[in-house]
This record gives structure tokens, sequence and C-alpha cells, in this order.
């Protein structure tokens, strides 16, 4: 199914830091910390529903709405499909068998029962299918899933949206795997390949970005009350107290019909005005054209 290719990566297993550009590390600080200033000024509720059937325990975790911070890029190759799981992947005869030796691989289940599952598996199997069509060798295919493995883990962290984050992290990792710099990246893709794998990755995942969100993150709705300083606050009606609620609707929605009335009145009249401009205008292009009585005169001399 997957083609082999005898390479020189073949037993690497070297995973090593790559140091992470100053505007990744700046922007989550900027962040917090206008998060944090926003916080003092105002209290807020966040309670969070499960989109699918998420667990209770997921909703807790989704409760912090503070974006994790993204994991540096480095080498990936081998990091979730080694060497044996990829000679197992290779030997399948068709796709169905290959999903499901990849579902064995990803601990999935039954994905026909679960939602969440079966969008897994059908994004990592025509990933490999991807691969096999450029003709990747085994360290390729292999890099190339854990670069979309990694993308998608960063995706379903936060149920906020963080779209241009993950593409910088994306780009990054791409190119730890495109120049030779070791320790920091090595020369695994030609340029051709790395933009093939690009154009892959913007044109099936990130199109796809936020339905992706929607199905792996919970729903978040925010409660939001605002307190002022210097003015009490508000008295709530108490239960027992209808009578006074109905009078001040009965009262409001009095003063809102008569405010009603008079701006029906005065659009009317506008519209009666305006008719009456237009009337006399078209009477005056009605009449006959006269012209002035010397000029008569002249002319019948």
């Amino acid at each position: 199914m997957i083609r082999r290719k005898s390479g020189q990566f073949q037993g690497l297993r070297m995973q090593p830091e790559l140091q992470q550009p100053s505007e990744l590390r700046r922007e989550p600080k900027k962040v917090l910390s206008s998060v944090d200033e926003q916080v003092t000024h105002m209290g807020t509720g966040v309670r969070t529903g499960s989109g699918t059937a998420a667990s209770v325990e997921e909703d807790d975790r989704a409760a912090n709405l503070f974006p994790p911070p993204l994991p540096q890029p480095r080498i990936c190759m081998w990091k979730y499909l080694d060497i044996h799981s990829m000679h197992r992947l290779e030997k399948t005869a068709n796709n169905e068998e290959m999903r499901e030796v990849l579902a064995e691989l990803l601990g999935l289940g039954y994905p026909e029962q679960s939602p969440r599952d079966a969008i897994t598996l059908d994004l990592f199997s025509h990933a490999l299918i991807f691969c096999a069509q450029q003709g990747f060798s085994v360290e390729q295919t292999s890099t190339a899933y854990a670069l979309l493995q990694d993308l998608h883990k960063a995706c379903v962290a936060t149920p906020l949206g963080n779209v241009e984050e993950c593409y910088r992290y994306f780009t990054s990792v791409l190119f730890c795997h495109g120049v030779r710099r070791p320790p920091f990246s090595i020369n695994l893709f030609k340029e051709e390949q790395l933009l093939a794998l690009a154009d892959y990755v913007v044109n099936t995942y990130f199109r796809h970005f936020k339905l992706y969100k929607y199905v792996f993150t919970p729903q978040v709705r925010l409660d939001l009350s605002l307190t002022y300083t210097g003015l009490q606050s508000p008295k709530l009606w108490p239960e027992d107290e209808t009578g006074q609620v109905s009078i001040l609707r009965a009262y409001i929605k009095t003063q809102l019909n008569k405010e009603l009335e008079q701006l029906q009145q005065l659009v009317e009249e506008r519209l009666k005005a305006s008719e009456e401009r237009l009337s006399s205008k078209l009477t005056a292009l009605e009449r006959p054209f006269q012209l002035p009585s010397g000029k008569g005169k002249n002319k019948t001399k």
C-alpha cells in the first residue's frame, strides 16, 4: 500500500528542540496579560457544554479558556508511527485493510459508532493515501503523519480560535524537515515535496479548521456581568412582588406604544409633504410651454 524507500534516516530517532521564534514566545504573554487586565474590571462566569458526547472531565478541562502554549517545533520523525508500524501499513493490500491497521495503531475501538473516531480515522487515512500517491518514503510518511497529528492536537487544545497560531506552528515544524541544520533541522523533504505537503494540509485541514474545532472541542457559553465603581448594585425584584413587575411592564408598554404612534404620525406627515411636492412638479411639467408675448408678435409681423 505504502511504498518504501531506503534512506539514510531510517534508524534516526533524535528529536532535538528547535528554538522557538520570538513571536511565538511573546504572543501568549500578550494574550494572557490583556485577559488579566479585563478580568480585574469584570466578573465572568463560564459554562461549557459538550457539542457531542464529551465526558465531564473534558468539560472541566475546557473550563480554563486560557489558550495553552504551543509546543516547540522539533524534528518529529518516528514520533507516532515507528518503523515497525510503517512496515505493518506498507504490507496492507488495499485501503480498507490499511484503515483497519491504522485504527488499531491509533487505539480507535469502534469508529462506526463514534463520530470523533470516524473523523480521526478519515483524516489520517487520507493523509497516508496522499503520501503514497506522492511516493514518500517510510521516513517521510511517518514525519508527515506526525506533522498532521501535532497540528490536530494544537487545534483541539482550546475551543477558542487559534488558526493563525496553528498555521505558524505548522510552517515552523515543516521547515524543521526541509533545511539541513543539525541538530535543529534536517533536509528530509525536497522543495517540491514541502510545497505539495503544505498545499495538502492547507486545502484539507485548514479549510475545515472550524469544523474540526467544533467536533473535538466543547461548546462554550460566556455569561458576562459588569460592575461599575461608585454605583450601587441594582436591586432585583423579589419573587413575591410579581404585581409590581406587571404594573411596570404595562407602563413601559404604554410608553412604547405612544412613541410608536408619534413616530408613525411623523412619517405619514413627511410622506404627505413629499407627495404634494411631487404632484406640484408633475402639474408644472404637464402645462404647455408658452412663449413670451413680445416674441410672439415679432413672428406674426
